[in-house]
């Protein structure tokens, strides 16, 4: 349904997208990430025709996004980031008019509407002025209106950003509901949504794809080393020293997330077999820093993400290029 090969977009001498080709095909719900400025929503605009691509070929539900526009905006759903909706009129009536451009039968308008109204969560507040609503509200107006003209295309920029938990909860239901019949392409700076949601991950870097597998298949190749999360009390800065000059280690970063008033916390990580559990042990012992906790930690979506988009670790060591090299 989606069909990429050798896209690029540049801005004078920047190149913003280089050289990127991939698949989505038929049914499938893809995650798209990457940190910001990688790239991923200038590809979702040229997907959406609303950038033209500078070379490279793109076929979406088999048309040209520059030279069939029509045709791809009437197969495609698509969510940006930033929702442009016209904030002076009433959700109803915004949803009405979006049908129209959409080209949505008169006949079917109404029961469209309702549908999209209910499975978005909106149905509450179909008559208010849609500049009244909370941001979140907004967001689901958008995507209400990328479901409109029921495509079999669906591509999603941050489709969960300034929902609540109960609201994030919906959209991650709705989504795999609607990837059961539909080609997503979703992108979202939380990790866990994509691991929840995505069979399949495509990362993008500095324009580039570096890597795309399945979500399990990524996470397997970094468990050839030890991860470990470590929780000691001592100067912060001199335990990221500590840890990071044993035999070894290769990448050192503090968790702050488990940081305590008199205790610093880090994930660290170290080639397969080198016994870095022990090495710690023993290196905080002969400085008199009590250890607080140390547990084996299982590799994550998040970790690969980092691993494959940093190009150094917190406390300046370079990263191995193992995982975007296998």
């Amino acid at each position: 349904m989606i069909q990429v090969e050798h896209l690029t977009k540049r801005y004078g001498d920047l190149a913003a997208v280089d050289d990127v080709s991939f698949r989505v095909g038929e049914g499938e719900v893809v995650g798209f990430l990457g940190p910001n400025g990688a790239g991923k929503s200038t590809v979702m605009r040229i997907l959406t025709s609303f950038l033209p691509a500078t070379s490279g070929k793109v076929r979406v539900a088999g048309h040209d996004p520059f030279w069939e526009s029509m045709q791809v905006r009437l197969n495609v759903g698509y969510l940006p980031e930033n929702v442009p909706l016209y904030r002076e009129m009433r959700v109803s009536e915004y949803l009405f008019h979006r049908s129209r451009l959409k080209r949505v039968p008169s006949v079917e308008r109404k029961r469209r509407i309702s549908e999209v109204l209910s499975r978005c969560g909106i149905t509450e507040v179909s008559r208010r002025v849609i500049g009244q609503l909370s941001k979140g509200y907004r967001q689901r107006v958008g995507l209400a209106d990328a479901l409109i003209n029921d495509p079999p295309i669906l591509i999603l920029d941050e489709p969960t950003v300034g929902l609540d938990p109960n609201q994030v909860r919906l959209v991650r239901e709705m989504i795999r509901e609607l990837g059961e019949r539909r080609t997503v392409l979703l992108s979202t700076h939380i990790l866990s949504e994509v691991a929840m949601i995505c069979p399949r991950v495509m990362i993008i870097s500095e324009g580039r794809i570096v890597a795309e597998d399945r979500t399990e298949n990524l996470t397997h190749q970094l468990e050839r080393s030890e991860r470990y999360f470590v929780q000691a009390r001592g100067p912060a800065d001199e335990l990221a020293a500590l840890l990071a000059d044993l035999p070894g280690m290769t990448s050192v970063a503090p968790d702050e997330s488990a940081a305590a008033e008199d205790a610093h916390a880090f994930i660290v990580e170290a080639d397969e077999g080198a016994g870095i559990s022990s090495r710690i042990v023993g290196a905080l012992a002969s400085k008199d820093w009590p250890l607080v906790q140390l547990s084996e930690r299982a590799p994550t979506l998040e970790d690969v993400f980092v691993n494959l988009t940093s190009t150094e670790d917190v406390v300046g060591h370079e990263k191995q290029a193992g995982v975007a090299e296998a």
